[in-house]
Parts: structure tokens; C-alpha cells; sequence
């Protein structure tokens, strides 16, 4: 569709000044009563000559919303497919100051409609996002509203409008609160052919003065500030990853001799030899570390050591920040999964988890793919952010409780091939193929997808760890086909056995479930150390004498 008509119409006439009051009124009204629309900074907005408008978008009403903080017509930009809906809706968005816009980049049609506007002492809404974000922190904003700011010289009010991203359900409004805040006006100098660099560095001092405005108004702030308790292969590996983007990162390591050794020496010679520490990794003491002042609290220990670290730190992790937790396992002594155990004990706005086949040393070399599972959206959508800023691969899920169980069960699944090594490859597969469904039937029963098992935070994790032949899972199982007992091999490994601490809960968890799990019940018993290991091996393909019970999907 041809879309001159409207940037002539904008051009040459002013908005339909009857209907737009019409509009304007009717609106207002229903917003200040429905949606208990709160106005806040007004005398901001000059009340005649030229004004530039600059807001974040998070809802179609956005423009009807703004334009209630202004007694005259304010000209917005629309995406031009809305022009290519219908004529009657098209002439309506015209006459009430509407102009299209091409998204795809620069549209100088649409900057020289706005110069014109503004030059007749006219208001230009602009949302320099470009689009709608929602939901989560702000979007990135495009230096349109830079060189537009440049070339005209007029001043630019910063606006931040909250609420109007959860009024729809469907075709549904809700009564949900909506705020707006207008900021002083800034202005820069006129330039008549501004440079893509002077316009994107112009438009990242307008940006920060919006977000100023929905910072005030409670939206969601930026990531800035992580902290990290744990400074063992994941919490060194993603203090390293967030810090290398820009973010500001406390690593909190677990004793004082730790400390000392990562303070001096900037590299986590036991977990991640040969990595240095960025200088925005701040190494202190866990015991030390404040949680209040983070967007972000990453909690990278064992799940056995939860209950030790949210005694220490829940109850100052505030509603300001939201939680990741690493840990692969369940919490004992009653098998609760990692992120329920955290989130009954703190405030946090939202906790997330992550899982997929990527390795703590493996994505700093070469990247990798990992899932992040929340059920805030928000939240899920800005720590994606964060990690693919790192030039990670992410895959976002609000399966909590698979993602979870999935990470858990691709440990115990690489374990219990291991263990049955020396049985055959046939064998460890069959042990690995068991383990791994059992548990996949658990997690059903908890209400998670089975489209999660069958994903990468499942069977893609657990190709990835029964290929990595010196993983520490792996090494787990080879000693317990070896006889040592489950109490000696923590010391022996040297390091944390999760998926080992984990086999004997998640066996439990599946008989009070009501699951047939003979894999998983022979392997907890491995484990406990009450049948040998070539007594367990020759159950894994003894034939079946009972029908299995059958699982119905969540």
C-alpha cells in the first residue's frame, strides 16, 4: 500500500480537532475511572510550541494513554501495517494525528513528517523501541529519536508509562492501574546533518532519562549488579560470562582461603585453570556478599548446601532481585527440587532455573546452549538476555519443575552408565535409557511437560554428558562399579556428587509418587551400598514381571 496520502495528510493537515476531542475526552474519562490512571509530572509537557515525546511501548493504548498528559493533539508514529488493515480505521488513525513508520530501519519519509510537525509548534510521540517489549526491563532504543531531536533542536520529554501491559486479556481490558511520568525536558543542539554516531549517542542520553521515569514509577530496572554465591565451576564460569557483557559481578567464594587465593592470583586454578577473572569480578567472602543491592542473586552451590546458604542469605535477597538457582539435584532430607526450596525462603521477585548440555568450561570456550525456566516472564526474558549477551544459545521454558528434574536426571542417567560399564555398553545403555525414562515419569507426576525430557534441557543434556567421558558423573559411576563406597567417593572425586547425594531422594520420590522405577530403585540400592554392583548390572535386563504402571501425561 501506498502510504504517501497519510505522510501528506500529516503534513499538511493538523488532526481533526471534533473528533480528537471526542476521542480524548471519552478516553480519559474511562482511564481515570477503569484503570485509576495516575498522572505524574504534566508541567513537563510545554503547553504550546514544539515538543518531542519519547516514552517506552508496552500495549497498543499507549499512544491514547500519553496523550492525556497533553491538553492538544499529540502526532504519534504507527507501524504502517496498521494502515493496511481497513480505510475506515486507517482515515480514523489520520485524523487523530497518526502517521505510518517502517520499522525495518531508517524511514526518512517518516522523519521528514515529523520535522514538519514540529516545525508548525506541533507534539511528535515517539517510542524509540520501536516496537512493543513487554514484558520485563525496557527494550533497546533505536537513534531515530536522536537525529530527529539533532536536526530539529526542539526539546525532548522523556515519558515512562506502567500498567497498560497487563489491562488485556484476550479482547478483554482488566482494570489494572496505569501510571505515567513525565520527566524534565532535554534539549540539545540543532545539527543539520547529524552522523549515525552523534544521533545513537544523542538518543543514549534520551534513553537513560526514560528509564529514570519507569524506574520511579517500580518497572523493572536493567541488570547491573549480579552476585553469585558459590565460587565453584558454574559460579566462576558465569561470574566470567556476566562480567565479560558489562555487568558488574560479586563472586562469593566459600571459605576465606579461597578468598585469598582468587583475590591474589584472579583465576579459579581448581575449577577453571587458565581463566582469568575480568576486573568487574569482585571476589569477597560469601558470608560477605549482600544480596540486597543485586538484580540478580545466582545461588551456584550443591543442593545440599541450600539449606546452609538460605539460612545465611534468604532473608536479605529483597523483591528487587530475582534468583537463579544452579544447582542440579534435590534438596534433602525430603527430596524438595532446588527452586521451591528457594523460593519459600526469600522475597525474591522471581526464581528461575537453568539446565541444558552446556558445560561450566565449555561455554567459556566455545559457548553453548542452555535453558532458562521461570514462570515470570519478566524475569525469564531478562536473564535471557543477559546470558545470550554472552553470546550463549538460550532456550526459554516456564516448565520449572522438568527443567529441574531433567537436569537431575541426565547426572543420575550419565552415572548409572558409568556404573554399568564394565557390564557392556549394552548394558550401561540400557541402565542410562531406565534411569532416564523413570525419571521422566516422575516429573510427569509433578506436573512437568514431556516435551522438557525430550528437549535439550533432557535428552540433549544427557547425550552431552554421557559423551564427556571425564565428567564428574562419569567418575562417579566408574567407582562405584569399582566398589568404593558412596561415602569415600566425595573425597575422592574432589569435588561435589550431586547426581550421587541425589539417587537415593529421587528414588524415594518415586515410590511415594506410586511409580514403577525398578532402574532407578536397583541403582539407589547400589548406592546405599546394599547390593553389589554385579548383582544390579544383572537386573538391568532381567526380563519385566509386572506390567509398568502407565503415566499419564500433565
Amino acid at each position: 500500500m501506498d502510504h504517501d496520502r497519510y505522510y501528506q495528510r500529516a503534513r499538511e493537515h493538523r488532526a481533526n480537532l471534533l473528533l480528537y476531542g471526542f476521542v480524548r475526552v471519552t478516553f480519559q474519562a474511562f482511564f481515570l475511572i477503569y484503570f485509576r490512571m495516575k498522572r505524574i509530572g504534566r508541567e513537563h509537557i510545554p503547553k504550546r510550541g514544539p515538543v518531542i515525546i519519547a516514552s517506552n511501548h508496552r500495549s497498543f493504548l499507549d499512544p491514547f494513554v500519553i496523550a492525556c498528559m497533553a491538553r492538544r493533539p499529540m502526532y504519534y508514529v504507527a507501524k504502517k501495517e496498521i494502515f493496511q488493515y481497513n480505510r475506515l480505521l486507517a482515515w480514523a488513525l489520520g485524523a487523530l494525528g497518526a502517521f505510518p513508520v517502517d520499522r525495518g530501519g531508517g524511514d526518512a519519509a517518516f522523519i521528514d513528517t515529523a520535522k514538519v510537525i514540529l516545525a508548525r509548534g506541533d507534539i511528535v510521540l515517539i517510542f524509540p523501541e520501536g516496537t512493543r517489549t513487554r514484558p520485563g526491563a525496557l527494550g533497546k532504543p533505536k537513534r531515530g529519536v536522536g537525529r530527529l531531536a539533532l536536526e530539529t533542536g526542539v526539546p525532548v520529554v522523556p515519558v515512562a508509562v506502567i500498567g497498560t501491559e497487563a489491562i488485556r486479556r484476550g479482547w478483554r481490558l482488566r482494570p489494572h492501574q496505569v501510571r505515567i511520568r513525565a520527566g524534565r525536558a532535554l534539549r540539545f543542539p540543532q545539527v543539520s546533518e547529524p552522523s549515525v554516531a552523534l544521533a545513537g549517542a544523542v538518543t543514549e542520553r534520551i534513553w537513560p532519562c526514560v528509564m529514570l521515569q519507569w524506574e520511579w514509577l517500580g518497572g523493572l530496572a536493567p541488570v547491573r549488579r549480579v552476585g553469585i554465591i558459590g565460587a565453584g565451576a558454574w559460579g566462576t564460569s558465569l561470574a566470567v560470562c556476566l562480567a565479560r557483557v558489562g555487568l558488574e559481578v560479586d563472586l562469593g567464594c566459600r571459605t576465606q582461603e579461597q578468598t585469598r587465593t582468587l583475590q591474589s592470583t584472579r583465576e579459579n586454578a581448581r575449577y577453571l585453570p587458565g581463566v582469568a577473572l575480568p576486573d568487574a569480578v569482585r571476589v569477597l567472602r560469601a558470608s560477605e556478599l549482600s544480596p540486597e543491592g543485586h538484580d540478580i542473586v545466582c545461588l551456584a552451590v550443591p543442593a545440599k548446601a541450600l539449606p546452609a546458604v538460605m539460612a545465611a542469605h534468604g532473608g536479605r535477597i529483597t523483591s528487587r532481585a530475582g534468583v537463579v538457582v544452579v544447582s542440579k539435584g534435590v534438596v534433602p532430607p525430603l527430596g524438595t527440587l532446588p527452586s521451591a526450596f528457594a523460593a519459600e525462603r526469600c522475597n525474591a521477585r522471581a526464581v528461575a532455573v537453568l539446565g541444558g548440555p552446556a558445560t561450566a568450561a565449555g561455554m567459556l570456550e566455545r559457548g553453548g546452549s542452555v535453558v532458562v525456566a521461570c514462570i515470570d516472564r519478566g524475569f525469564t526474558r531478562q536473564l535471557a538476555g543477559a546470558l545470550g549477551a554472552a553470546k550463549l544459545d538460550v532456550q526459554t521454558s516456564n516448565d520449572v519443575t522438568g527443567v529441574e528434574l531433567a537436569g537431575a536426571a541426565k547426572n543420575v542417567a550419565s552415572l548409572a552408565a558409568a556404573a554399568a560399564g564394565p557390564a557392556g555398553a549394552t548394558i550401561a545403555g540400557a541402565a542410562a535409557g531406565k534411569v532416564f525414562a523413570e525419571l521422566d515419569a516422575l516429573a510427569r507426576a509433578q506436573g512437568g511437560r514431556p516435551e522438557t525430557f525430550a528437549g535439550l534441557a533432557g535428552t540433549g543434556a544427557l547425550v552431552a554428558s554421557v559423551v564427556d567421558g571425564s565428567s564428574r558423573n562419569h567418575r562417579v559411576g566408574e567407582l562405584l562399579a569399582q566398589g568404593v563406597p558412596a561415602t569415600e567417593i566425595a573425597h575422592a572425586v574432589g569435588q561435589g556428587t550431586e547426581a550421587l547425594d541425589a539417587v537415593p531422594l529421587l528414588a524415594t520420590a518415586a515410590r511415594e509418587a506410586r511409580l514403577d522405577s525398578p532402574a532407578l530403585d536397583g541403582l539407589a540400592a547400589l548406592v546405599e551400598g546394599r547390593i553389589e554392583h554385579e548383582e544390579w548390572a544383572a537386573t538391568i535386563t532381567e526380563p519385566r514381571r509386572s506390567k509398568r504402571r502407565s503415566i499419564r501425561a500433565a
